[in-house]
């Protein structure tokens, strides 16, 4: 999944129509009576581009099965969605550009964050300034909620909450593993996710032999990945988004670095990694905030991981993972508070967002006072038998964790 990605702006045409049948009215304008407009910043091109096309999936799929129900219900009015898409080609100030042009010119209804912590902090501000009601589908890091914002909202628990249950389960499983080597992205996300490993692995008795960043968009990290090996780490964990880490795992495989444990966020999560890695990923670990193996019985237009995943293969022929699954639940988490609102009034949608408390095929959403969600306990992942299976919690574990990675 990598090159150019189309590009979603337009006005559609039964919109045009519309305007013949109704001259007064600008495409916009007659537009705004009959659809709910969701604007998406994403980065369709640029290296995050395999990022952006899971969240657009998610987001279609949702949208898709609304509008085959005939809408949201917004005080007794049955209304389309629509989602209006901008590229922002990866580069986090052309996000902010984007998500003010989404609401000043586009004129959306509501906004999805750009992708990632680090643009989704970035953009919270113009949220703010237009009062927008606003849901990050893939921001965890807690620095995006800090800053006393009432109008963003985040599917994504903290970033402790993914490491401090694998620094536990290698803690029981491999007693023997001391040494810890972490290499992150210099990015929000990677870099607070690898401080938190940090923290967890030397609060657990466990030696960091190392701790390096490599700047975005680096094609080569076999001096970095040299320098590891030297250290002789039990587990190697390492930050960064797909084509970060496929790089890397391959690197590591031509230089023959082998550990106890490799732990990789977030690709390890996604097919295209295990793909592109082949045997190589066999019992990498990871971490994420939903897997289909989930059990809950959501009052969603989804209901359950199960019916998800049955619509998001006959869509696209493909298992879903967590990005598409949030950005899913993001669309679904608005659908309940437009309608629990009856009203497309901004300030009455916040304000329901602020006070949800719902099961959805997610999992349980309650947002805390900072607009973070706190209500779910992430999956600990493993790559077995060229699968993604979870480790972690109980209730839903398909495996056990094991030892080896070359």
């Amino acid at each position: 999944m990598s090159g150019s990605l189309p590009r979603f702006n337009r006005i559609r045409t039964w919109s045009a129509l519309a305007c013949l049948l109704l001259p007064g009215l600008t495409p916009l304008a007659a537009q705004a009576q009959e659809t709910i407009r969701f604007g998406a910043p994403l980065p369709q091109t640029g290296p995050l581009a395999p990022e952006a096309l899971k969240q657009q999936q998610g987001y279609d799929l949702w949208a898709e099965q609304v509008n085959k129900k005939g809408g949201i219900n917004v005080g007794g009015k049955k209304m389309k969605v629509e989602i209006v898409y901008t590229d922002y080609q990866s580069n986090t100030p052309r996000a902010v550009q984007a998500a003010e042009q989404l609401i000043t010119q586009q004129k959306v209804n509501f906004l999805f964050s750009p992708f990632g912590s680090g643009a989704a902090k970035a953009a919270s501000t113009v949220s703010e300034k237009y009062k927008m009601p606003t849901i990050a589908a893939t921001a965890s890091s807690p620095q995006v909620y800090d800053q006393g914002y009432k109008y963003l909202f985040g599917t994504f628990t903290p970033n402790d909450t993914l490491t401090t249950p694998l620094v536990k389960i290698v803690r029981e499983k491999a007693p023997g593993v001391k040494r810890v080597a972490i290499l992150a992205r210099n990015d929000l996300f990677p870099l607070a996710i690898a401080q938190e490993m940090d923290k967890a692995a030397k609060a657990a008795g466990l030696e960091v032999v190392y701790f390096e960043k490599y700047a975005i968009n680096t094609m080569d990290h076999s001096s970095a990945l040299s320098q590891i090996k030297a250290q002789s780490p039990h587990w190697i964990f390492a930050t960064g988004y797909i084509n970060d880490l496929v790089l890397m795992k391959k690197q590591m495989s031509d230089q023959k670095m082998e550990a106890p444990v490799v732990t990789m966020i977030a690709g390890p999560a996604y097919k295209e990694f295990i793909d592109a890695a082949g045997k190589s990923a066999e019992n990498i670990s990871s971490a994420a905030w939903w897997h289909m193996a989930a059990r809950y019985k959501g009052q969603d237009i989804f209901s359950t991981a199960e019916n998800y995943t049955k619509l998001f293969r006959e869509k696209y022929k493909s298992d879903p993972d967590y990005a598409q699954a949030s950005a899913s639940v993001s669309g679904a988490l608005f659908q309940i508070a437009i309608e629990k609102a009856g009203s497309l009034d901004r300030e009455k949608v916040r304000n329901e967002l602020s006070k949800m408390n719902v099961m959805t095929f997610w999992g349980p959403v309650k947002f805390g006072a900072n607009g973070q969600i706190n209500s779910l306990e992430p999956p600990v992942l493993q790559i077995q038998g060229g699968k993604t299976l979870v480790v972690h919690p109980a209730a839903i574990k398909q495996a056990d964790f094991k030892l080896g990675v070359k």
